[in-house]
């Protein structure tokens, strides 16, 4: 299978939490579609002290997995906004 791009896309959005509002991520996007996974090499910043699970209400938003031999998180529907 082939990995990720390494260098990815240039451009950067900002992952919230649904919940509370807290911001989560600032991450490499590529495409216009939604957000159903996120490499972690593609992360430009990361806001959570524990993997997957928000700062500010403690909610589980992804579980940590491999995507064709990559590390992400694959997000749960409904748990985070971008912009």
């Amino acid at each position: 299978m082939a990995k990720p791009n390494k260098k990815g896309p240039t451009r950067t959005v900002d992952i919230f939490c649904a919940q509370c509002k807290a911001q989560l991520f600032t991450y490499r996007k590529g495409g216009k579609g939604a957000l159903i996974k996120c490499f972690k090499e593609r992360i430009v910043k990361d806001n959570t002290q524990v993997a997957c699970t928000c700062p500010e209400c403690g909610q589980i938003f992804a579980r940590d997995t491999l995507v064709r031999g990559a590390p992400a998180y694959k997000i749960v529907g409904g748990k985070v906004t971008f912009k």
